[in-house]
């Protein structure tokens, strides 16, 4: 299991946000955590002395783009980067420095999977650059795909079959626990199963991660097939749940 480390940026700016409060009609709802006085390339820096790697730039919106850049460019290799992804402009954040890119609301229109635009991201970027963010939020019983920064419900249920059709395409899942994204109030434990048991591909958990012991259920629940980032939790976005230092130390116990 490894610590994936991430910068996620909102208005050009490293934040931490309460992700279901993130939405274009409504800015005064938005839950602040955290913004950075540090630029991003701080925190890319940081990572590759560690030698974090496979960790992830999220642009939450426009006006980001510069800020994504100044971390690939401390990083150079290092980090994948998501947030407005499409087939043509995907290429260009490779030949800027990305390891892969990160793509969801581009591969859905109404709700419903655009195949087609996937094979076009896999023609130019290939599998082996192309990560997919199926983040999910739950609705009655089960887990589904949300895009348009985590407000709109898709058809797709988190299950086997959706797992196995996505892992023709990409080579890595990146996958939010929408609703407690965050709020450091523990992770979607029910969730974290469901990818243990199913998922084909390395994947990567985010949401709601608050102590190393959240960290441990990680790793016991998704079968040590799962990775995890840890955002609001961390000393180094404003978090008093854990140290960096701990989770890189986590890290490294679990990774080999």
């Amino acid at each position: 299991m490894k610590f994936r480390p991430c910068i996620d940026l909102h208005g050009g700016c490293v934040k931490q946000i309460v992700g279901s409060t993130l939405s274009d009609l409504d800015a005064d709802s938005l839950e602040t955590n955290f913004a950075a006085s540090h630029p991003p390339s701080y925190y890319a820096e940081m990572y590759r002395r560690d030698e974090l790697t496979g960790g992830h730039v999220i642009m939450l919106g426009p006006g980001n783009e510069e800020a994504a850049r100044d971390a690939l460019q401390a990083y150079p290799g290092g980090l994948q980067i998501g947030g407005g992804i499409t087939v043509a402009n995907a290429g260009q954040w490779l030949d800027a420095g990305a390891e892969g890119v990160i793509v969801t609301s581009y591969v859905f229109k109404d709700g419903l999977v655009r195949e087609d635009r996937l094979q076009e991201l896999v023609k130019v970027v290939g599998k082996d650059n192309l990560i997919l963010d199926l983040s999910c939020r739950k609705r009655g019983n089960d887990y589904f795909v949300v895009t348009d920064r985590w407000q709109k419900f898709t058809s797709l249920r988190i299950d086997e079959e959706s797992l196995a059709y996505f892992a023709r395409f990409c080579c890595e899942f990146l996958i939010h626990a929408v609703d407690v994204e965050g709020k450091c109030s523990g992770i979607d434990a029910e969730l974290t199963a469901i990818l243990g048991d199913l998922t084909p591909l390395p994947t990567t958990y985010a949401g709601g991660v608050r102590s190393l012991a959240d960290m441990q259920q990680i790793l016991d629940l998704g079968n040590g097939r799962l990775d995890a980032t840890i955002g609001s939790a961390l000393d180094i976005f404003g978090g008093s749940g854990i140290t960096y230092a701990e989770a890189v130390a986590f890290h490294r116990r679990h990774s080999s």
